[in-house]
């Protein structure tokens, strides 16, 4: 089961630069307080009335941390923690730096098959896991490192 701690999270993490948006909330570079290190805060409005179309149900919340928690591998992003307010949820998840793996490719313009061989079996390896939980996964998201 998700456990959604109610403490604020500026509590325990510095808030730094928005690293996306969606049209549900958006993600930004944290800082953990004790230890400096940097995490992604997934910042998620989420919806208060049945009848609104504005921010997501808190189910589907904790449907994706539930997946996240039972997903633990090398090659998929970790859920670190959870928080929630009266308006929002926000997760804390591994920062993937180096950016996006188009963009890589694209300034690149010519892959080496070495380093196609090696994204590929990072993707696959990441699929086939979460295939074996039976976890589909529909809003793929790949960064290089």
């Amino acid at each position: 089961m998700a456990v959604f701690k109610p403490e604020n999270v500026e509590d325990f993490y510095e808030i730094g630069e928005v690293l996306g948006s969606g049209h549900f909330g958006q993600v930004r570079q944290v800082r953990e307080r004790t230890s400096g290190t940097l995490w992604a805060g997934k910042f998620l409005k989420i919806r208060r009335v049945a009848v609104s179309r504005l921010g997501l149900e808190r189910s589907s919340v904790e449907r994706e941390v539930e997946i996240l928690q039972a997903v633990q591998h090398p090659n998929i992003v970790t859920l670190r923690d959870v928080f929630e307010s009266r308006a929002e949820v926000v997760l804390i998840l591994e920062l993937v730096s180096g950016g996006e793996l188009f963009d890589f490719i694209a300034e690149k313009e010519n892959l080496l098959e070495s380093e196609a061989i090696e994204f590929m079996k990072q993707i696959l390896e990441g699929l086939s896991f979460m295939h074996s939980k039976n976890i589909a996964h529909f809003d793929l998201k790949v960064t290089h490192i």
